[in-house]
C-alpha cells in the first residue's frame, strides 16, 4: 500500500462514532446491569452468574468512590459524597444478596438511575 492510499484509508472511516467518559461510564454501568438483571438464583449455575455480576458490580462502584475521594475529582462536593454514600450501600446491600438476604433488584435500580444521569449528561452521543 502506497503512502496515499495510507492515507485515505486513515481518513475513510468516520462513521465510528468518538467515545467520551461518560459515554464509556454508560456502557460499563448497561454491561454490568444486563447481566445482575438476566442472571438468576433459581440454580447454582444462576447463581454463579450473579455472584459474577455483583463482583464486577462491587469493582465499579470502588473505582467510583476511589474517583470520588480524590482531591483532583472535578465534581461537586455534594454529588461526590452522594456517589461515595451509593457505593456504600452497593457494598453493603450486595453481601446481602450474596447471602440470599435480599434480591438484586436495588443494584439495578441504583444502577439504572445512574444510566440516566449519565444520558441526560451526553453520554450517549
Amino acid at each position: 500500500m502506497n503512502i496515499a492510499a495510507l492515507a485515505r484509508s486513515a481518513y475513510s472511516d468516520v462513521s465510528a462514532p468518538i467515545k467520551t467518559e461518560r459515554s464509556t461510564e454508560y456502557q460499563i454501568f448497561a454491561q454490568i446491569t444486563h447481566r445482575l438483571t438476566k442472571a438468576s438464583t433459581d440454580d447454582l449455575a444462576g447463581f454463579i452468574d450473579l455472584a459474577e455480576a455483583i463482583h464486577e458490580n462491587r469493582r465499579l462502584w470502588t473505582i467510583l468512590a476511589s474517583d470520588v475521594v480524590s482531591g483532583e475529582n472535578g465534581l461537586p462536593a455534594q454529588l461526590r459524597a452522594q456517589i461515595f454514600y451509593l457505593a456504600e450501600f452497593t457494598e453493603t446491600h450486595s453481601r446481602k444478596v450474596l447471602a440470599k438476604e435480599a434480591t438484586a433488584d436495588a443494584l439495578v435500580e441504583v444502577n439504572t438511575a445512574i444510566m440516566r444521569g449519565l444520558r441526560a449528561s451526553g453520554a450517549t452521543s
